[in-house]
């Protein structure tokens, strides 16, 4: 990886500045296109689109996907369909989908009619057509196929015209005569049967498939189980549609964890660092306003039990325990049933089980927990036994309730097809405060009116 020091940038800046095209050049010949798309953050715009049309085609093609999408919209935003066009030659299918993707339909068509290669465009064309979020919409179709019913020579012979146009080969697919897939060729076959009368004696058969609609996310379980790194991709008949690539699927991984990260952080969009400050605020405010306005409705229900309050004032110490436990303890719950949820570990079908489960943690933990506060407030105030009462059944009963809301909650909406990461964040935290609360004020009251009595 390389280091961009404040003496280099500014020295490649002053190349750019000068016009120094050469030299410039020559720099950029010695740098990986991740790392130019790297050094393109250090830069303005102008800066940027300078040292971009000085990258040979193939170049400034890989660098266009090693940009994030932000910067690669801005870098695309003033260029040509025909320039654009140009690019998508040197990209892969899948990669070509993800530009023209953050196009509006307009450019879009704009830039196919650009494109040279007839197939490629009416490839780009088929997959545009599935949903960015399922193994259709990441697969490419850039892979070598052969019959089954072909010989070895035959079938080396296909392969070498096949390949040409293709950067990196991870498996020989084998098809039958109705492109259905049967197989795949491992190299060492090639090798030790040069011979064989027929592909499909020597082919590994059954290999592991994926249908076009299958979610990413199950996609990514299938790379990790099976060590893959390369999935064909089938229709519901099972006609080989196309390949999907381990770093495909991770940095849509990457990107999906990012989105669940932010979302359970209170970040009800997609934003960055280097977002501008409407954008991050635009994305931030909605949860804190919520949160105000669930504040605000826990003031109100203190402030019917504000007479309580000034009676024994020590019921007002233990509030932020109240809450806070029982919020920390819901995102607990909530964060355990999503992690199983992304992993696998945990199916949908399984939800009376885990909930039973997350009832007996709920009671253990809500046991120790009492327990504890109950021997701390029995042995500093001692005289208060109406508020040390009220303090541990409410603690007890707040612990349960967030245990199970914080299990059934992301459980119910990934029932309902809802990110399920909602329910680790603010959501959980928000509804325990409000509902903590209401249990605690509802129960003390009680134990004061009994204790009077």
């Amino acid at each position: 990886m390389k280091e961009f020091t404040d003496e280099y940038l500014q020295q490649l800046k002053e190349l750019i500045h000068s016009d120094d095209s050469e030299k410039a050049r020559s720099e950029l010949a010695t740098l990986h296109p991740a790392d130019i798309a790297e050094l393109y953050q250090s830069l303005d715009i102008e800066e940027a689109e300078y040292l971009y049309k000085l990258l040979d085609e193939d170049t400034a093609a890989d660098v266009l996907m090693e940009l994030d999408e932000d910067d690669r919209l801005k870098l695309i935003s003033d260029m040509p369909a025909e320039e654009i066009a140009k690019q998508i030659d040197h990209l892969d299918t899948d990669d070509a989908v993800d530009l023209i993707q953050q196009l509006d339909e307009e450019e879009r068509d704009e830039i196919l009619s650009h494109i040279d290669d007839v197939e490629q465009a009416g490839d780009i064309i088929d997959l545009l057509k599935y949903d960015e979020d399922t193994a259709g919409g990441l697969m490419g179709t850039e892979m070598i196929v052969v019959n089954e019913n072909w010989s070895m020579p035959e079938c080396i012979k296909q392969m070498r015209l096949q390949a040409e146009d293709m950067d990196e080969i991870y498996y020989v697919y084998v098809v039958d005569n109705d492109y259905k897939l049967r197989g795949t060729l491992p190299l060492k076959m090639m090798l030790t049967h040069p011979s064989v009368s027929k592909i499909k004696h020597v082919m590994e058969a059954d290999p592991v498939s994926v249908k076009a609609d299958t979610p990413i996310d199950d996609v990514a379980l299938d790379f990790e189980k099976y060590d893959l790194v390369a999935m064909p991709v089938v229709d519901s008949i099972g006609r080989l549609l196309g390949r999907i690539t381990v770093d495909d699927v991770m940095d849509q991984v990457r990107e999906s964890s990012e989105r669940d990260y932010q979302l359970a952080s209170g970040i009800s969009s997609d934003v960055d660092a280097d977002d501008s400050v409407f954008a991050q605020t635009k994305a931030r405010i909605p949860w804190l306003l919520i949160g105000i306005a669930s504040g605000l409705l826990a003031s109100i229900i203190l402030g019917s039990f504000e007479s309580q309050l000034q009676a024994v004032t020590a019921l007002a110490l233990f509030i932020p325990i109240i809450g806070g436990t029982g919020g920390n303890v819901g995102v607990q719950a909530s964060a355990i049933v999503v992690q199983g949820l992304a992993n696998g570990s945990l199916d949908i079908k399984n939800f009376a089980s885990q909930l039973v489960k997350e009832i007996l943690i709920g009671l253990l933990n809500a046991t120790v927990i009492t327990a504890v506060v109950l021997v701390y407030n029995l042995l500093v105030m001692p005289t208060e036994l109406a508020v040390t009462v009220s303090v541990a059944i409410s603690l007890f009963t707040v612990v349960m309730f967030a245990s199970i809301l914080g299990t059934v909650v992301p459980l119910t909406l990934e029932k309902l097809h809802i990110n399920p990461a909602l329910a680790t964040g603010p959501f959980i935290q928000i509804s325990n405060d409000i509902v903590g609360i209401l249990i605690y004020v509802q129960i003390s009251t009680y134990c004061l009116k009994a204790f009077a009595g």
